[in-house]
This record gives C-alpha cells, sequence and structure tokens, in this order.
C-alpha cells in the first residue's frame, strides 16, 4: 500500500502540543469577540469554531502519517485516526450552523451556538449509527457462525456481547435525552448525566474506528524485503503435534514472505520460532513450527527455537534476547495473524524492537470476533492515556452543561 511505504522511516515521534496551543488562541480570540461583538460575535464566532475543528482534524491527519512513519505499532495512531472523524464532524456542524442562524433570524444565536457543542456526542452517535448499526449486524452474524463450526464457548460471544453494547448505548443515550420535568437544579443533573453518557460511548467508539482503520493497514502492510530474522508467532498446537490451521498460516505466510525475499534479494531470512509448550500441548509450538519447516525444506541452521513463551509478550520479550544474540542490529519481521498484527506490533515496540509485521489470513467467520478481542486487549493498556481522555471529555461536558444552565439559560 502506497500509505505504508514509509513505514518506521523516521526517528522523531510527532508532537500534538500545537493543538493545545490553537485551542488556547482561539478560546480567548473567541471570549474577545463575543464580549466585543456581542450577538454578531456569536454568529461569526460559528465560523471561528468551524476553521478550528477543521485545523485541528488537519493536524490531526497530519499527525497519523508523522506517526507511522515512525511507529505504525501505536495507541496515538488509534486516538489520531478515530479522533480526527469526530472533529471534521464538528467543523460541518459549525458552518451549517452558522447558516442557519443566519437565515433563521428568529433562533436565539447563543444558545443554539452553546447547544452545537453540548449535543455533539449526541449528534455524532446518531449521524453514525446506521454504520454501528450495519457493524453490529455483521458482528452477531459473525459469531453465530462461528459458534455453529467451532462450537460454542464464552470467549464466542465476544462480538455479540459488543453489539448490544454498542446498540444498546445508543438506545440508552436517546432514551434519557427526553424533556424532564423538575426543579433547575434536577433537569440540569439529568442533562449532565445523559451528557455524560455519550461522552463516554463517544470515546469508545473513536476507539472503535479508530483500532478497525489501523488494524486493517496493519494486517495489510508487506514489509520491506530487507530482514534478517522473521519471528513466527505460535499458538495452540493440535494434540499429535501439528499445527493447526490458524498456526499453519503464520508459518506459510512467513515462509512466502522468505522465499520472495531470497528470490529477489538473494538474502536467506532466518526464522526465529517463537512459543512455549501448553499444558495440553504434546510438544512446545516451536518445536511444532520446527518440524513443519523441515518438512518443507528449511534448513536447520535457519531456525532458532523459543520455545519458554506463554503469551504474546513474552513472544516478543524472549524472542528479542535471542535476536540480540545473534545480531543485535539485524533487521526484523514477524509473521501472526491478521487480526493479531496490530497489537503484536505494539508488544514489539514495548520491548524495544522495531519489527514490522505481516497478517496471515483467517476464515471470515473467525476475524470479527478475534479482532473485538484484540480491540479489549488495547483498552486495557495505556490507562492513563485512556483516563485522561475521558476525563478531559467529562470535565469538557459536564462545564458546558452547567454554563448553559448557570450562566446563558
Amino acid at each position: 500500500m502506497k500509505l505504508l511505504t514509509k513505514v518506521d522511516t523516521a526517528d522523531k515521534k510527532p508532537k500534538v502540543y500545537n493543538i493545545a496551543i490553537l485551542t488556547a488562541a482561539v478560546a480567548a480570540g473567541l471570549a474577545a469577540l463575543i464580549a466585543f461583538k456581542g450577538e454578531k460575535g456569536v454568529l461569526a464566532g460559528c465560523l471561528v469554531v468551524s476553521a478550528y475543528f477543521l485545523a485541528v482534524t488537519a493536524l490531526l491527519v497530519r499527525a497519523f502519517f508523522l506517526q507511522i512513519r515512525y511507529n505504525l505499532y501505536s495507541y496515538n495512531t488509534i486516538i489520531y485516526v478515530g479522533f480526527a472523524l469526530f472533529t471534521l464532524f464538528i467543523a460541518a456542524n459549525y458552518a451549517l450552523l452558522f447558516f442557519q442562524l443566519r437565515a433563521i433570524p428568529d433562533w436565539n444565536v447563543l444558545t443554539n451556538a452553546l447547544n452545537g457543542l453540548l449535543s455533539s456526542a449526541k449528534t455524532y452517535a446518531l449521524i453514525t449509527f446506521p454504520f454501528v448499526f450495519v457493524f453490529s449486524a455483521a458482528l452477531a452474524v459473525s459469531n453465530l457462525a462461528l459458534i455453529r463450526r467451532e462450537g460454542f464457548r464464552p470467549v464466542n460471544l465476544l462480538g455479540v456481547a459488543l453489539a448490544v453494547f454498542l446498540v444498546g448505548g445508543e438506545a440508552a443515550i436517546f432514551a434519557l435525552d427526553y424533556s424532564v420535568a423538575g426543579s433547575l437544579v434536577e433537569v440540569m443533573v439529568h442533562d449532565i448525566v445523559t451528557n455524560l453518557m455519550a461522552a463516554v460511548y463517544l470515546y469508545f467508539e473513536c476507539m472503535m474506528l479508530g483500532t478497525i482503520f489501523a488494524g486493517f493497514l496493519a494486517a495489510r502492510y508487506e514489509p520491506a524485503k530487507d530482514k534478517d530474522l522473521i519471528i513466527i508467532l505460535g499458538c495452540a498446537i493440535r494434540k499429535d503435534g501439528t499445527p493447526t490451521p490458524l498456526l499453519r498460516g503464520r508459518i506459510d505466510r512467513a515462509l512466502t514472505f522468505a522465499r520472495a525475499e531470497e528470490k529477489e534479494s538473494g538474502k536467506a531470512p532466518v526464522f526465529v520460532l517463537s512459543g512455549g509448550q501448553g499444558a495440553d500441548e504434546a510438544i512446545s509450538e516451536a518445536e511444532c513450527m520446527r518440524r513443519y519447516l523441515s518438512q518443507q525444506g528449511v534448513p536447520e541452521e535457519r531456525m532458532i527455537l523459543e520455545d519458554r513463551s506463554t503469551n504474546t509478550d513474552e513472544n516478543m520479550r524472549f524472542s528479542k534476547e535471542k535476536i540480540d544474540a545473534v545480531d543485535p542490529d539485524a533487521k526484523v519481521a514477524f509473521s501472526t495473524t491478521n487480526y493479531h498484527v496490530f497489537r503484536s506490533g505494539i508488544k514489539a515496540r514495548r520491548v524495544k524492537m522495531r519489527a514490522q509485521g505481516m497478517g496471515a489470513k483467517t476464515k471470515w467467520y473467525f476475524w470479527p470476533n478475534a479482532a473485538v478481542r484484540e480491540f479489549a486487549g488495547l483498552l486495557t493498556q495505556h490507562r492513563i492515556k485512556q483516563g485522561l481522555i475521558l476525563l478531559g471529555l467529562a470535565v469538557f461536558y459536564t462545564v458546558l452543561t452547567i454554563l448553559d444552565y448557570l450562566v446563558f439559560g
């Protein structure tokens, strides 16, 4: 893919401090505009807000391209893509609001301008609902196909659980978003709760969209054929010690890449076979892969066994130890299943290994549920960063709601 031709070529991590600086400058400018121009200032402010969010969208997109040049496998990649869609929506919404306020003089300019931000999370959920519904339906269908072919297990219901959360979340938000009787404080608290629910839903929707996009790019990426070593990430093997279709796909993907590299450049990369022995496995996953590759004509000297790991973190950490013992400056790739490439790349960078991933295909009904599992795994990482973003959204919508009632209401 042309988009990814410059992955891992930059040494400088992109920063987005310019967004904070821009935000402070625009906030000060809007305050001055409203103070000196009143209602006309608010109307002009709609265009300023639209331009601001359009600029933020451009900065996020720029940060995304800089990020994949520095490191495709990053939590930041998800954030930049996911929230760029939301900021673009707000930019378009305020441009439309400007023309509506000009066309309908009877509208309260200040109230409608403020409500544009207050309702942004709820409106975004409404606009994206067709996509969310279709996506949720597809998840449910794939889960039913998975259960029919692979048997019932609780883990095989992850897609259904996410589908219920997505559709049910939107239904709950709009069920709460109605006129409520009571005192000013009671109505304000009701609106704060509704807006907070919408903000939390917005966060997870943006993260989900960002993860889908980043995962797709990572799975489609083809590493440069200049690698010295290829790590093959293990997974469960059969009781007779032979690879399952999932593991065989990973091995075959690495083998196809290695043969293409040897044909193209004359370099024959070494395979690092990474996977320990589970309690119900006759041999280690690494040994299983060694036997399979031997049957494919790969000589022993082109295989390094790492047979201690029990998860992806250990796959990368223990493989790096093996690689450093051979050549700390080696160019490395790793092979895994397509849905697992992005998170595996994150694990590799955590042990300071710049490895590029390649994805093996899997059955259509297996991929969605596995991708949900990967998404859940990603959400358990970077808790501080996630907490700060959620806190920022919560404070933003809470303060706006209070201002709407106590200052402008």
